[in-house]
């Protein structure tokens, strides 16, 4: 479970479209608390999950090759065999476009439009982002996972509190890189959104595709063992 965990965990904190919506954010006035807000309702829900999952189970993990274990596993093999074929579709897609992409400037214009529209958002709409663009693949993903957890063992909570910090420390550091250095932090952060852009496809891919193949191999060695 714990290797699961971690894979999963660092597979949602660099989620490159998460990471770039909160970076926007954060840069807009009043970006601070815009982004605390953005982070509360992200760990509120994702913490819902957990705990959704734990009161299902009642903290005990379900004896191998049982139904609820091998229904974990399954649901663990669907979506990382999704995700190698998201991956897979969106290489193909970056592929076909090169040819027909707009110009450089277009796409900085559509940046900015994102960025006047978002610097209008209240603290409510900020709320509200955070669960929304949660990627919500690899949340089922480790919900599925935490199925395996036993509550009985103090190491449990460890490994759960870990998980939840490691998928949410991408958005932790930046929030608080711009709450006590704002000026250095402004100027870092805008250089990672235009890298960020710039990559974004090949960024997604990526993520997609080594979160994908991981899961399936899990999965179908959980399955056969």
């Amino acid at each position: 479970m714990v290797l699961d965990l971690v894979v999963i965990g660092l597979a949602i904190t660099v989620f490159p479209l998460s990471v770039t919506a909160f970076v926007l954010v954060l840069s807009t006035r009043g970006g601070v608390w815009k982004g605390l807000v953005f982070i509360l309702a992200w760990l509120a829900c994702f913490v819902a999950v957990i705990a959704a999952v734990l009161l299902t189970t009642g903290g005990n993990p379900p004896a191998p090759h049982s139904p609820p274990s091998t229904a974990s596993s399954a649901v663990k093999l669907a979506i990382g065999v999704g995700l190698v074929g998201y991956g897979w579709y969106r290489h193909r897609s970056r592929r076909r476009k090169r040819a027909e992409a707009a110009p450089s400037s277009g796409r900085h214009r559509s940046s900015g439009g994102l960025m006047a529209r978002l610097d209008r958002i209240s603290l409510w709409t900020a709320a509200g982002l955070g669960p929304l663009l949660q990627p919500w693949g690899l949340v089922a993903a480790g919900a599925a996972t935490v199925v395996s957890a036993d509550l009985s063992h103090t190491s449990s909570y460890l490994v759960l509190f870990g998980y939840v910090l490691l998928a949410t420390s991408s958005l932790l550091a930046m929030e608080i890189y711009m709450t006590f250095a704002p000026d250095s932090a402004g100027v870092r952060l805008d250089k990672l959104r235009v890298w960020i852009t710039t990559h974004q496809e090949q960024a997604l891919v990526t993520v997609a595709l080594v979160a994908g193949l991981f899961l399936v191999s899990r999965s179908i060695a959980q399955l056969t063992s």
